[in-house]
């Protein structure tokens, strides 16, 4: 199994998500909100796709990171927060959120719980176990042929004697004892990073 996700998400565990609004994602999630609805950007030129690009690219790891986009891209920071505020509200970004290289941080024991639940209780499901401290990230996917889980959770440890100890104790708790299943640990990590849609500039 590889570390990747896709589908519906469902949900980030309440102590990861509170993490992101209270620390990098901060100034991103209370400074777009007013310009999404400010007015769209409607003329695009070039420093549009370069700001694109570069977060693709994820946000600078400085104090100020709209500052450094507007000095990378020639557009002035107002700017900067009116047209990722815009694609934000568009829907041309989905999602801000951190990707954390779990495997240096010692968490090498990673299970994906896959899970055959009747459709109508996906959401349900899923939320309550997204609302759990150790599972890190929740969502859905569509079946397959000869693949019939529909919702997957991923939870990381040190060790994977305590994963499935978590793993035993969230099917107890939520009484899921009798809900098809599957275990995968990982093996091994891939590239993380998020969509590549923007051509390179010079």
């Amino acid at each position: 199994m590889t570390e990747a996700t896709a589908g519906r998400f469902l949900g980030l565990s309440q102590g990861l998500s509170q993490g992101l609004s209270q620390g990098l994602s901060r100034e991103l999630l209370e400074g777009l909100s007013e310009h999404a609805l400010a007015g769209a950007p409607h003329e695009q030129d070039w420093r549009h796709t370069r700001l694109r690009a570069c977060l693709e690219q994820g946000l600078p790891l400085v104090p100020e990171p709209f500052k450094a986009l507007a000095e990378e891209t020639g557009l002035s920071v107002g700017e900067v927060r009116a047209l990722i505020g815009y694609w934000q509200h568009s829907g041309l970004i989905k999602r801000v959120g951190l990707v954390v290289r779990h495997r240096s941080l010692g968490l090498t024991a990673n299970a994906m719980v896959v899970w055959n639940l009747p459709d109508e209780r996906v959401d349900e499901v899923g939320r309550r176990l997204a609302s759990e401290p150790q599972v890190t990230l929740c969502y859905q996917r569509l079946r397959r042929p000869d693949w019939p889980y529909n919702l997957y959770c991923m939870i990381h440890g040190v060790r994977r004697e305590r994963v499935e100890a978590q793993i035993a104790a969230l099917i107890q708790r939520h009484a899921l004892e009798h809900v098809e299943h599957q275990i995968l640990f990982s093996r091994r990590a891939y590239c993380q990073r998020g969509g590549r849609f923007t051509p390179e500039m010079p």
